[in-house]
């Protein structure tokens, strides 16, 4: 899977100008465009896994992506439990990974790894 940004003037559903946000990822700033949820965000930025199993450890980041999997949760602003797929990106928000282990809080990047 990849992924990319539609640049605003071949966006055929609302063309206009971009609006350039940045959101703070597990203390590294992450550049997106106004209107685009979290997940749209970080998977733009090429990052598949956001979040890691109790059991295991195993990687997730967006699998339905319509809110009904809760594969994709992260902390923004301090809040638990938030879905980087319905939750839209504000400039300055600070997100978090959660789940698995201490040890493995590193966020995912499209490295080759398969989500």
């Amino acid at each position: 899977m990849t992924s990319h940004r539609v640049p605003a003037g071949r966006d055929l559903v609302e063309p206009g100008p971009d609006r350039p946000l940045t959101i703070l990822v597990d203390g590294e700033p992450v550049t997106g465009t106004a209107g685009q949820t979290i997940a749209g965000v970080l998977l733009g930025a090429g990052r598949r896994e956001w979040r890691t199993t109790r059991d295991g450890g195993a990687p997730r980041g967006v699998f339905c992506g319509i809110g009904v999997c809760f594969d994709c949760l992260v902390e923004v602003n301090g809040l638990r439990d938030v879905r980087a797929c319905l939750r839209r990106a504000q400039d300055g928000d600070v997100v978090a990974r959660q789940g698995g282990r201490p040890d493995e809080l590193a966020l995912g990047r499209d490295e080759g790894a398969t989500a």
